[in-house]
């Protein structure tokens, strides 16, 4: 169940008991909107939350941005209310927050069925270490990065460098890939900080994310440009393939670019460029 053809750079997290920014969220440049009934909404406000989201999706709007639903977990009072309260609507996949296991979405499948695609928050320890076998769960189509709850968790000091959760990243990433799932980094707290916010997103595109969860509309921007493929990308993208294809005409295997060789496996990052630019593209004019 893959997203691989449509861009994912910026998810950001809209309160689903505040009207008033679910109506902003409509004209916001973000790839996806997770409508949170978890975290954002107090225990006192989840009732009157699942009400005021279902009208603003039962309304839309949306246009082509990912609706994502986060529940609270199953395990909670509140998960299956949750669950009850979308039925019949427009939503692109669910959110399970603090997953462990594959069992978890078990869970979760067993009450929606294949209704929608299942998204895994692995924000714990335990989740850490079942990344494989959460990513390999049929049903599911992404995991998120839940680096708040897990360095509280792991007891370790999160940092704008995150050098205590490397390991865990690095899990995440080799988890959504083996199974071909895609994969959002955690927040950054700091909403007014642009440049850290700038330097945590270059380090989760080079880590292998396909975009980054955030917390404030002020974020949108730089996530949408760090996950883009820049000009630079796409005018290199442009040149291996031309230059691949002048060789293969010739009869050869390889290409060499700017001292470079240039081999098919190149040629096939540089046509995925080439596709999320035009997706992205293609996403603005809509």
């Amino acid at each position: 169940m893959t997203l691989s053809h449509r861009p994912l750079r910026s998810a950001l997290y809209i309160p689903g008991s505040k009207p008033r920014a679910l109506e902003k969220a409509r004209n916001l440049p973000t790839d996806s909107i997770i409508f949170d009934l978890e975290d954002a909404v107090s225990a006192e406000s989840k009732s009157e939350a699942r009400v005021i989201l279902r009208a603003a999706l039962a309304q839309g709007g949306y246009g082509a941005r990912l609706k994502i639903v986060r529940i609270n977990a199953l395990n909670t009072p509140w998960g299956e209310a949750d669950l009850q309260a979308l039925d019949g609507l427009d939503v692109d996949a669910v959110l399970l927050p603090k997953v462990n296991s594959a069992g978890d979405l078990d869970a979760l499948a067993n009450v929606v069925g294949a209704k929608w695609p299942l998204w895994a928050m692995l924000e714990t320890p335990l989740g850490i270490l079942n990344a494989g076998e959460i990513a390999a769960h049929p049903l599911l189509q992404a995991l998120v990065a839940g680096t708040n709850d897990l360095a509280k968790d792991l007891k370790c000091q999160l940092t704008l460098t995150r050098d205590s959760l490397q390991m865990a990243l690095q899990a995440l990433v080799l988890a959504a890939r083996a199974h071909d799932v895609a994969l959002l980094d955690g927040v950054y707290n700091q909403f007014q900080d642009e440049e850290g916010l700038i330097a945590q997103c270059r380090q989760g595109r080079s880590l292998g994310f396909d975009g980054k969860t955030l917390i404030h509309p002020a974020q949108l921007s730089a996530a949408n440009r760090c996950f883009a493929p820049s000009a630079d990308e796409i005018e290199l993208a442009q040149r291996q393939i031309s230059a691949f294809e002048e060789a293969e005409a010739a009869g050869q295997g390889v290409a060499v670019l700017d001292g470079t060789i240039i081999e098919n496996l190149h040629i096939e990052t540089a046509r995925k460029t080439l596709a999320m630019a035009q997706a992205i593209a293609a996403m603005q004019t809509e």
